[in-house]
C-alpha cells in the first residue's frame, strides 16, 4: 500500500517530524511518501493556487510516479486536499482515506475556525520575526509541552524552505472558501479528531461522519496538531480501523 501524507496551512514534510518513521514502523509492508501543497517545503518557491481544486491539481501532479491505489493521511487543510481530491478520482485512484481535524463548508464558520483564531493566525502569519512566530505556531496547534529543540527545528525549516505570506493568504483563503460536493466519495474513510483542538471544532469531524456514516475516533485532549501530541494513538486508529489489521 502507499500512503501520501499531507499537511495543513503554511506546513510541509518537515513538519511531520518522527510521525513518518513511526508510521513506516508499524506498517513496514507499506510505503509513505511526504508530499508538499504547492507554496511550501521543496515547491516553497511556487504560486499557491487560491482553491482547494487548484491546490489538489498541483499535488496530482507530483504523485504520477506513486503506483496506484493510493491511501492518504492529511491534516487539516491537507483534509480537504484529500476530501476534493477523493471526490474526483478516477475509479481505483483511492483505496483509504484518513482526515485528521479538518473542514469543510459543511460546517459553519464559527466551527470552522474558532472565534478569536482567524485574527490570532493572521497575526502569526504576518510576523517577521521567525523563531518566535514559529514557536507560537506550535503552542497554539499543539497541547502538549513544546521543547526547545522542535521550537529549533521549526525555525530551521522556516529558514530553508519560507512560505511567504502571499501564499500564506492564498491558501487560507483557498480553505474558507472550501466547500465538498454533497455525494459521499467512498463508501467508509476513518476521521480523527481532537475535543483539545484550539483552532478546529471537532464537530466538524462530526458532522462528515454524520452526513456519510464514516467512521469518527475523538481524542479527548490533545491539540490540533494530532500526530504531533499523540502519534501512537494515531497510528493504532488507522490501523485497527484497516481490514485485516
Amino acid at each position: 500500500m502507499h500512503w501520501i501524507l499531507l499537511r495543513g496551512l503554511t506546513r510541509e514534510h518537515g513538519h511531520w517530524g518522527p510521525f513518518a518513521e513511526q508510521l513506516r514502523a508499524a506498517m513496514p509492508d507499506d510505503h509513505v511518501h511526504l508530499v508538499d501543497l504547492p507554496g511550501t517545503g521543496i515547491h516553497y518557491r511556487d504560486d499557491s493556487p487560491g482553491t482547494i481544486a487548484g491546490i489538489r491539481q498541483k499535488v496530482l501532479e507530483q504523485v504520477g510516479h506513486i503506483p496506484r491505489p493510493f491511501s492518504i493521511v492529511a491534516l487539516s487543510m491537507g483534509g480537504m486536499v484529500a476530501l476534493d481530491w477523493a471526490q474526483h478520482a478516477e475509479p481505483g485512484e483511492l483505496q483509504h482515506l484518513v482526515l485528521i481535524n479538518t473542514s469543510s463548508g459543511f460546517s459553519p464558520p464559527w466551527r470552522r475556525m474558532r472565534p478569536g483564531t482567524w485574527p490570532r493566525v493572521l497575526r502569526l502569519l504576518a510576523r517577521r520575526e521567525l523563531f518566535h512566530r514559529e514557536r507560537d505556531i506550535l503552542e497554539l496547534t499543539s497541547n502538549r509541552e513544546v521543547p526547545l529543540s522542535l521550537c529549533k527545528a521549526w525555525y530551521s525549516i522556516q529558514r530553508q524552505r519560507p512560505v511567504s505570506f502571499y501564499n500564506a493568504i492564498r491558501q487560507l483563503a483557498a480553505a474558507a472558501r472550501y466547500k465538498p460536493q454533497t455525494r459521499a466519495p467512498m463508501a467508509d474513510a476513518l476521521l480523527l479528531a481532537s475535543k483539545g483542538d484550539r483552532i478546529v471544532h471537532w464537530q466538524c469531524s462530526a458532522e462528515l461522519e454524520k452526513r456519510w456514516c464514516w467512521t469518527l475516533k475523538v481524542h479527548p485532549d490533545a491539540g490540533h496538531d494530532l500526530p504531533l501530541d499523540e502519534p501512537a494513538w494515531v497510528i493504532r486508529q488507522i490501523r485497527e480501523w484497516l481490514p485485516g489489521q
